[in-house]
């Protein structure tokens, strides 16, 4: 029975080429967009779960709290000193880490040097994460304080192989390393990633903060591993005492929360979980399957467009004994073999896009093709697939009565209405335009975000590592720049502008309340021309001077910090930072140092000679960019010859904040084009079974004088009203989604009446034109050829 039905469907698509290749093409791309989008699914569901036993690790979260004990915030940045407290205090804990750098280092051997990521961390970070060393033993690798572990690429990048142990490779042009280990590089969907680990006991040895840490520090992450999750809520009763046990100066509260949930679920409120970029995953999945349904919406109506040609073949089949039940296993047959075609077809294209798929995205998924879960997958979708296009043609098809057949009557199911066909087309438009809605209204609260005063001037704005002799020759650096011509102003900072996190409670000043002491501030350490270089604004007062011995103890407050400090007026008033007298010099308005969709935190910046890490430049404009840049690099060379120049514009650091919208746009843009393609293609279909269907009806009208375009009206108008009955039920829908989706953004844009016109009549021309094509053949075919009888 099977090889009969097989011949059957395999003759009947040789026959109709035509459709057989607009299903297959309909399907395969479909399949294909599905496919990548599950990817992209799996690739952001398993982020940070590769690790052995990844359900059992944990970060340390800091509830920062008011003086009544009320959440007012929650960070993944807790105390400096909490890790060493859990590991003494808390047996539950197996092991725990501190974790800090992540900064573009110089790492060196020989002649070969590069600059790529640190990391530092406790011994007990390779107990915690189960790294997979090539060589080396992990119980051991950072026992000493001048050992390293590289990753497999690392180590082929200094010395060309990875069987490096015991060899000696040169940090920051300082410091001699020896490897104790390599390991596998880590996947692309790891959170914390580097290049070289080195031990903590290190750290603390170059960095004397590291050494002596302060609980009203937060600096550094701390990482646990809990053998017995089930007994994590008795964990964090202990967990939560141990901050406010140790400092009294503000009250806190620590807890453990899953490691590998916190990519997705990083969104708290009151101290707990409430989502996060999970939300998005749901819409990704949704959009994958949604556009999956509309290529099976559109092969069903591509084949039941060709009903009319079906009905005979159904009406002798049924005369001489066919059962219905073999007429439907005909037809799926039919079905399974054009999914499999497509199935094959979305597989070669998935491997041809992926690459440029990863590109637009910047991520790294890899196909794996030896994971029997990707062919599970594959296949469930194909199944899928071809039960959803395949059974209602199948049961419309063998549901015509065979007497009707024969004698030519039309065709109708009793089984299911022919205004299913409708119904299907209008949910493939009406998901077509909400795709075209929210790819808009996304795009608008993108550039909304894109273009909202960040409170300083970042065009002509660069920046670059201070490494190697750049901080103790930064005065002579900066007189040679700014002579070549290459830079108007230049300025060193702790941090980048763009990236500054140095939270800090303690600050003091006048009049200052009890609950003072619960702020939370943000530091920013500089020396002079600050304003000069950056453009922030000040608001009052003036830039720190070398004109003003005293500004080598000065400081600038945020508009934000002097309101929560309630000073009146700030200037000339004595601060208290750290044990250190400092006189508030001027008030600066607040500016975008982290996250472009939040309002400003308060803010501090102290003038310091001793604290770099980051130079800024104010290029020349009457220079083109890439000569400034070459003429900064022949000075850092000259200076700094050791180290690589890496020049980066803050526009290009601003814009990957808004990565993750970024990457909702391309899908919503990429995919909802697939959507509206796919549409259309059913659309025709629809047209197509119309026309056959009053093939003889357009033949009498054309003989008794009716134009073209009249034949052409007749065909169109009724499609094109479902259309906008898809217009009036997706309008709705999408507001009220995208809404929901802007609720979540504290500054955003709305949805303008232009964004609807323009989905509304963008789909509807689309429309238009498929229609026309379509409803054209029809009315320019010849009557003769459809009235004659067979």
């Amino acid at each position: 029975m099977f090889s009969l039905n097989l011949k059957i469907a395999l003759r009947n698509l040789w026959r109709n080429k035509i459709f057989s290749v607009i299903n297959i093409v309909g399907l395969a791309v479909g399949l294909s967009a599905c496919l990548l989008l599950l990817l992209y699914v799996n690739y952001e569901m398993n982020f940070d779960r590769h690790f052995k036993d990844a359900d059992k690790i944990y970060q340390v979260m800091t509830n920062f709290q008011d003086a009544s004990g009320k959440i007012t915030s929650t960070s993944g940045v807790p105390g400096n000193g909490i890790a060493m407290a859990i590991k003494s205090k808390i047996p539950e804990v197996d092991a725990i880490t501190r974790i800090g750098g992540g900064d573009n280092s110089l790492i060196a051997s020989g002649q070969r040097s590069f600059k790529k990521t640190d990391l530092f961390g406790d011994p007990e970070i390779l107990k915690v994460f189960n790294y997979d060393f090539i060589v080396g033993n992990p119980v051991t690798a950072l026992n000493t304080p001048n050992s390293i572990v590289l990753t497999a690429n690392m180590a082929k990048l200094l010395f060309g192989t990875t069987d490096v142990l015991n060899k000696t490779v040169r940090y920051k042009d300082a410091f001699n390393l020896k490897v104790t280990g390599v390991m596998n590089d880590l996947p692309s969907n790891t959170t914390l990633r580097f290049d070289y680990l080195m031990p903590w006991s290190f750290f603390a040895s170059i960095n004397p903060d590291v050494k002596n840490p302060g609980w009203g520090n937060f600096s550094f992450l701390a990482i646990a591993r809990v053998n017995k999750p089930v007994l994590i809520k008795q964990i964090n009763a202990k967990v939560e005492k141990l901050f406010n046990e140790n400092y009294k100066e503000q009250k806190n509260q620590n807890f453990l929360f899953p490691f590998a949930d916190l990519h997705l679920h990083g969104e708290f409120k009151n101290g707990k979980s409430v989502g996060g970029d999970v939300e998005r995953i749901y819409l990704f999945v949704a959009l994958a399957f949604g556009i999956l349904l509309v290529a099976c919406i559109n092969f069903m109506n591509m084949a039941t467009a060709k009903s009319e040609r079906r009905a005979k073949e159904v009406g002798i089949k049924k005369t001489i004994g066919a059962t219905r039940v073999s007429l439907v296993l005909q037809f799926l047959t039919e079905a399974m073999v054009l999914v499999v075609v497509a199935i094959l077809f979305a597989v070669v294209i998935v491997e041809v896009t992926l690459p440029i798929f990863n590109n637009l995205l910047d991520i790294e998924i890899v196909i794996g093709y030896t994971n029997i879960g990707y062919w599970i997958g594959i296949l469930g979708v194909a199944m899928l697939t071809g039960l959803l296009s395949g059974l209602y043609p199948a049961f419309f098809l063998s549901s015509f009565n065979p007497v009707q057949n024969l004698k030519k009557k039309a065709a109708r199911s009793k089984l299911i209405p022919i205004n299913l066909r409708q119904v299907l087309v209008v949910s493939q438009f009406c998901f077509a335009i909400m795709l075209i809605i929210s790819t808009l209204v996304i795009y608008k609260q993108m550039q909304f975000i894109k273009n909202r005063p960040i409170g300083y001037n970042t065009s002509l704005l660069a920046e670059m590592a201070q490494d190697g002799d750049l901080f103790s020759k930064f005065d002579l650096f900066k007189t040679e720049v700014i002579k070549s011509g290459a830079a108007v102003e230049v300025n060193q900072t702790s941090q980048s502008m763009t990236q500054v996190g140095n939270w800090f409670y303690g600050l003091k000043w006048p009049g200052m309340e009890e609950k003072g002491k619960e702020i939370v501030f943000n530091r920013l350490q500089t020396q002079y021309d600050f304003v000069k270089t950056s453009g922030v604004q000040l608001l009052t007062g003036r830039d720190f001077s070398r004109d003003f011995a005293s500004d080598s103890a000065a400081i600038m407050l945020s508009s934000s910090a002097v309101k929560v400090m309630q000073l009146k007026n700030p200037l000339g008033k004595m601060l208290d930072l750290f044990g250190n007298k400092t006189k508030v010099i001027g008030v600066f308005k607040d500016f975008l140092w982290d996250s472009p969709y939040h309002s400003g935190k308060p803010m501090v910046i102290n003038f310091s000679k001793k604290e770099g890490g980051n130079i800024n430049f104010r290029l020349n404009p009457n220079n083109s960019l890439s000569k400034n840049v070459t003429l900064i690099s022949a000075i850092s060379k000259n200076i700094n010859p050791k180290y690589p120049v890496d020049i980066k514009f803050v526009n290009d650091l601003f814009t990957k904040k808004l990565q993750s919208e970024k990457i909702l746009g391309i899908l919503a843009n990429l995919f909802g084009g697939i959507a509206v393609l796919i549409s259309c293609m059913g659309l025709y279909g629809l047209v197509a079974y119309s026309a056959e269907q009053r093939t003889k009806e357009f033949g009498v009208r054309r003989v008794l004088g009716a134009s073209v375009s009249s034949i052409m009206q007749l065909l169109s108008v009724s499609f094109l009203k479902m259309v906008l009955i898809a217009a009036f039920i997706g309008v709705p829908l999408a507001y009220y989604l995208m809404n929901k989706w802007l609720s979540g953004f504290e500054f955003r844009t709305t949805i303008s009446f232009s964004i609807i016109l323009i989905s509304i009549l963008g789909t509807a021309i689309v429309a238009f034109l498929t229609v026309g094509f379509q409803a054209y053949k029809a009315a320019i075919a010849n009557p003769v050829e459809a009235l004659k009888y067979e």
